[in-house]
């Protein structure tokens, strides 16, 4: 069952504005525009954590985002937009020409909750496939699928070996000390 949501539709098309301008003023100043606090609803003012997925001519092109809430929505959004736009590592950054082929998608992340399991199978067997996304942690690793990475590998063995691959750990690596938390996700601007 997918979670509610939280949302409004002027939030969603405020919130994608905002992406949108940060990246489109990036490209000008080399910087994200100003967000004004005041100009937006107190649901985009109240803390939450998220992540800005671009895409051109179908595919990625940067993916930046925030795990913890630590400052006002519309504000991680903005900076999220700008980083994906232009500090994602794996990309060069993003080109005037992209500008208008550019679809953004932005995943507004719940407060990530912990799984207990005793063991590979019983983790696997609590996975809500298309639903969860997952952060992996142990010692120094630590990595994170959106829900949406479900579409791409929708079996949950599948899933949790290319996390733990993205963590910098063997597909096979197993440890008691291994953390998994869930969390699910609001999409807006989704292909």
């Amino acid at each position: 069952m997918k979670p509610n949501l939280l949302y409004t539709n002027t939030d969603h098309e405020a919130l994608l504005s905002v992406a949108h301008n940060a990246i489109s003023h990036g490209l000008s100043n080399g910087a994200p525009a100003a967000v004004e606090l005041d100009s937006y609803s107190n649901s985009l003012r109240e803390q939450a954590a998220s992540f800005v997925t671009l895409k051109y001519a179908g595919s990625l092109r940067g993916c930046i985002g925030t795990l913890q809430a630590v400052r006002p929505l519309v504000a991680d959004v903005n900076e999220n937009a700008y980083s994906a736009a232009f500090h994602d590592p794996r990309f060069l950054p993003l080109s005037h020409r992209e500008l208008s082929g550019l679809h953004i998608s932005i995943s507004i992340l719940s407060s990530p909750e912990p799984i207990g399991f005793a063991s590979e199978q019983d983790l696997l067997g609590q996975l809500r496939i298309g639903i969860d996304g997952l952060i992996l942690e142990e010692e120094h690793h630590r990595s994170t699928f959106l829900p949406a990475v479900w579409e791409s590998l929708p079996d949950p063995q599948s899933f949790l070996r290319q996390l733990k691959i993205k963590a910098g750990l063997h597909p096979d690596y197993w440890s008691t000390t291994l953390r998994i938390h869930r969390y699910h996700t609001e999409v807006i601007g989704r292909d």
